[in-house]
């Protein structure tokens, strides 16, 4: 009988752990940086990027997954005679999904889900959790494509930035552009709702800013039950922890993670990002 295979790309960051249990297959986004060209994760990890940034004066850029990437990635589960499912970021950050089905185009369809998440983190994290436990229980490829896709109405991610600069940069700061030159002591809180970073509001200082972030959860969480939490953190590891103890105790998870933004999202979302992410009801 045939397996499922998750594959997803390396904004998704989740724990190791989860990622070797689960077998999950990851196809690693690109950063340039100068003349050099890294395989996000694989080449370069979050330390080493994250030192690097704190004192470049050339800052980076990003590329998505390839085609012949995912090529490379599907090809062998398919020779094997296996099936992939694939979870990937939100189509309108980056182009890494029109790849994945150009892909699956190419080597027949019949075999391979492609879905957009809508969002990225560990957001998309816990759709791929959710998709993998599925499988683990004996859901086919069907069966577990339309458990990724029921999860996604339940995960989101807020979260804060010490600067839009980075976001806008990468051009991925959509109407929070609206918060560009707000006084240094007003932290943006965003999300991304509907694919894309969209804000939420302002709030002057960022300890408020993280407690306030605590209640838009709860907002969006709606009584909703189980809960799945993850912390997630660009060099701001501190914050992050406070974050995530002040969610468990106030929402009681059945599941909580610590993740660090990759290398490609921290490009674009800066040093000193705090944000939580969420899936609540499944």
């Amino acid at each position: 009988m045939a397996k499922v295979v998750l594959v997803t790309d390396s904004t998704a960051y989740m724990p190791k752990e989860l990622i070797d249990r689960y077998k999950i297959r990851v196809a690693p986004q690109v950063l340039i940086w100068g003349n050099e060209t890294f395989l996000d994760g694989v080449d370069i990890l979050p330390d080493e990027f994250y030192r690097r940034l704190k004192t470049a004066k050339l800052m980076p850029s990003t590329g998505q997954v390839t085609p012949k990437t995912m090529l490379d990635i599907f090809g062998p589960i398919l020779d094997a005679g296996d099936e992939v499912l694939g979870i990937f970021i939100s189509s309108k950050l980056s182009g890494t999904l029109a790849s994945a089905d150009l892909a699956s185009e190419e080597l027949g369809k019949e075999k391979i889900e492609v879905i957009d998440s809508t969002t990225t983190s560990m957001a998309m994290g816990f759709q791929i959790l959710a998709a993998a436990r599925a499988v683990e229980k004996g859901a086919n490829l069907r069966e577990a494509a339309e458990v990724a896709r029921q999860t996604i109405s339940h995960t989101g991610v807020a979260f804060t930035v010490d600067t839009l600069e980075f976001l806008q940069r990468g051009g991925r700061i959509g109407a929070a552009a609206r918060y560009l030159g707000s006084a240094l002591n007003l932290k943006p809180i965003l999300e991304i709702r509907g694919g894309q970073v969209e804000p939420i509001e302002r709030v002057r200082a960022k300890g408020k800013a993280l407690d306030r972030m605590l209640d838009i959860i709860e907002e969006r969480i709606a009584g909703r039950t189980p809960v799945r939490l993850s912390a997630i953190h660009v060099l701001a590891e501190e914050e992050a922890n406070i974050i995530l103890e002040k969610a468990v105790a106030r929402f009681h998870p059945v599941e909580s993670y610590m993740a660090i933004v990759s290398p490609v999202v921290g490009t674009h979302a800066g040093p000193g990002t705090v944000g939580l992410a969420f899936c609540a009801g499944v």
